[in-house]
């Protein structure tokens, strides 16, 4: 495996930095209730017949879970299972294909690409894969705390990998900077003022996610809380997307984000009332191991987020270990859902938590578990 080490600083857009410590007294949560009245555009409809028509392409498991409906206190639960997308343990290739094949249409057909991201695994295996499949080149920055075996696996499909000296927002400074070439494109799934085109791509890709969370849910209507792990905020970006371009007709869904608490970017920025970045500290959780909400996602998560809680690694290691009993294949990542609602649903101060998210015994929640057991190698 070819691994460069890069150091320094990049220059970037830069916010607020604090200390991740700062959203650590009591439970770390930030409710908002007025969300669920925030209206939006939908996302393209033509996102989901492009993911049909690839090859590899069937819709993730939605399985229901009656003993966490029980423990929970809730009517019923479903574990939407990301652990097998488009042949890739992890949902990141639903945005990466859709960006991707957006970037090529902008190209002269069989123009070849240098694909560039930074990643904590599975985005940059998803470019790279992606790269792969359709005849270009893939550059993948990576940041300390990437375990070897997903470094592996980004490598198994072909691309080149950087080892950046740093936390995953240097990784993507440098990414930036490396991308300033003619025949090259930064494909990063979070955005700052001046990069938001690709980024806003890869969201939509996302969409393809809930469209099918629709479909199974079938007779048992839309979910009435929906709760989705948040690293830099794009996926939870996609969540708000979808649940609150409705028709005003229909209830619309709490959407509940999770975050390490070492790296809780998101409800720190909600808690300041402004994008704010924090310092990132380790985690079994390597992919929501991010210092910066993406801007793009900012307005979304700031008028449109009804909550978000930080969980520890042992909550989520906790968490991971009922799903897998319960025959959910998670990575840390997956399991952080689990962790937050529980958090946000039991323990000291619950009832006022349940009424913000308006949680009770016949509410429907829909877990997003995000990645398989085997996108991350920590063993939990």
């Amino acid at each position: 495996m070819l691994v460069r080490w890069t150091h320094g600083r990049a220059q970037g857009h830069r916010v607020q930095v604090i200390p991740s410590t700062g959203v650590r007294r009591g439970l770390p949560w930030f409710a908002r209730p007025e969300a669920r009245l925030w209206t939006c555009a939908a996302a393209p409809a033509e996102v989901r017949d492009f993911h049909t028509s690839l090859p590899e392409y069937a819709p993730t498991p939605l399985t229901e879970l009656p003993s966490l409906a029980g423990e929970l206190g809730v009517g019923r639960v479903f574990v939407k299972d990301e652990s097998l997308r488009l042949g890739l343990p992890a949902f990141k290739a639903l945005g990466a294909s859709w960006a991707i094949h957006r970037v090529s249409s902008d190209r002269p057909p069989g123009a070849r690409i240098r694909l560039v991201t930074a990643t904590d695994g599975n985005h940059g295996r998803a470019v790279a894969r992606m790269a792969r499949v359709w005849g270009h080149s893939a550059h993948v920055f990576v940041p300390d705390g990437v375990h070897e075996s997903a470094m592996s696996a980004i490598h198994a499909e072909g691309a080149l990998i950087e080892r950046v000296r740093g936390s995953y927002d240097e990784a993507v400074r440098q990414a930036a900077r490396s991308a300033d070439e003619p025949d090259a494109v930064l494909v990063q799934d979070m955005a700052w003022p001046g990069y938001e085109k690709i980024p806003g791509w890869i969201v939509e890709g996302y969409s393809t996610l809930f469209a099918e969370i629709d479909a199974q849910m079938g007779g048992v209507g839309s979910p009435d809380l929906v709760v989705v792990p948040a690293g830099v905020g794009s996926l939870a970006q996609a969540a708000v997307t979808h649940y609150r371009s409705r028709p005003v007709s229909r209830p619309a869904p709490a959407v509940l984000t999770v975050e390490p608490d070492t790296a809780a970017c998101v409800l720190a920025s909600l808690t300041a009332g402004e994008p704010v970045e924090v310092e990132t500290g380790t985690t079994t959780m390597a992919g929501l191991n991010c210092g910066t909400v993406s801007s793009l996602a900012w307005p979304y998560l700031r008028d449109g987020l009804d909550a978000a809680v930080a969980v520890t690694d042992a909550a989520c290691a906790a968490a991971a270990r009922t799903l897998r009993s319960l025959g959910v294949p998670c990575g840390p990542c997956g399991a952080a859902s689990l962790a937050g609602v529980r958090a946000a649903l039991t323990g000291t101060g619950d009832a006022e938590r349940r009424a913000a998210l308006a949680a009770g015994p016949d509410t429907v929640v829909v877990l997003l578990s995000t990645e398989g057991a085997t996108a991350n190698p920590h063993v939990i």
